[in-house]
């Protein structure tokens, strides 16, 4: 398989996605591919011939060993990953699609363009991300549990029993390296429930983001709604503003009335 071709193709969502998208695509290609390229095929790379019974009965290692194995570590694995990276090559899908819109009304009407920002996640692509991100988890989820309930568990036993036809009673089954497998099963259970929670915190980012926004807009409409339902009217001056005028100087006005002859010789004086 052909993981470089995956991971170029993959590195174009990397800018589309938040910080939590980058960290699942590092955990996917760093911790979960390499491994899984350079060390986890070889070491069940020789299962099949090291796995040994203690019979020489035809057909019973065979039997055993399927009995054992149902579906291979590395085959299930490999599923996963392809499963797993479908959904951010279907937002890249979504992306080019917008891309050519854009480009097309582009060229229908001067250069104006139909989306300010193709990549940025608003309207369905943003719904697409989204599912993405469940799919993504679903997936992850639900591989951990097919490999938890063939297996029985995360376990890998040194010895098995064995006592099925043409087995000619009980034998034991030896596993090569079970410690070795154990470990690998263990690194790459972790690994998976990491991006699952990966997966979770970046949906609750982005319903959060979304919850804000919409929130944001609502509070805008309600002060413009409020701001055209009442008259805006002059704010009156403070009190300090006003000129204070001594009282006594109306009195002494009147008084003055009264008698003006009185008034003139206290001027004159």
């Amino acid at each position: 398989m052909n993981w470089s071709a995956l991971e170029s193709l993959l590195s174009g969502v990397n800018k589309y996605s938040t910080v939590f998208g980058r960290v699942w695509l590092s955990m996917v290609f760093v911790f979960r591919v390499m491994v899984f390229v350079v060390a986890a095929q070889r070491v069940w790379g020789d299962e099949s011939k090291d796995f040994v019974c203690n019979t020489r009965q035809p057909g019973c290692t065979n039997v055993c060993y399927d009995s054992i194995f149902p579906i291979s570590h590395i085959r299930l694995w490999a599923l996963q990953l392809i499963f797993v990276t479908c959904p951010s090559l279907m937002v890249m899908a979504h992306v080019k699609y917008r891309e050519g819109k854009d480009s097309k009304y582009a060229s229908q009407h001067q250069g104006s363009h139909l989306y300010a920002n193709p990549g940025k996640k608003r309207g369905g692509l943003w719904w697409t991300y989204l599912v993405s991100l469940i799919f993504k988890a679903v997936v992850d989820a639900a591989f951990l549990y097919i490999l938890y309930y063939i297996y029985h568990g995360y376990d890998m036993p040194r010895l098995s029993k064995c006592a099925l036809e043409p087995c000619p009673n009980t034998v034991d089954c030896y596993i090569s390296r079970p410690t070795e497998k154990k470990i690998f099963t263990i690194f790459m259970v972790v690994s998976s429930a990491v991006c699952i929670f990966m997966c979770i915190l970046e949906m609750f980012y982005l319903l959060g983001k979304r919850l804000h926004k919409v929130l944001k807009v609502r509070q805008a409409n309600k002060r413009l709604l409020f701001a055209e339902c009442h008259e805006v009217t002059n704010i009156a001056l403070p009190r300090s503003s006003y000129i204070r005028v001594d009282p006594t100087i109306g009195s002494q006005q009147n008084n003055n009335n009264k008698n003006p002859e009185k008034h003139i010789k206290n001027v004159i004086n």
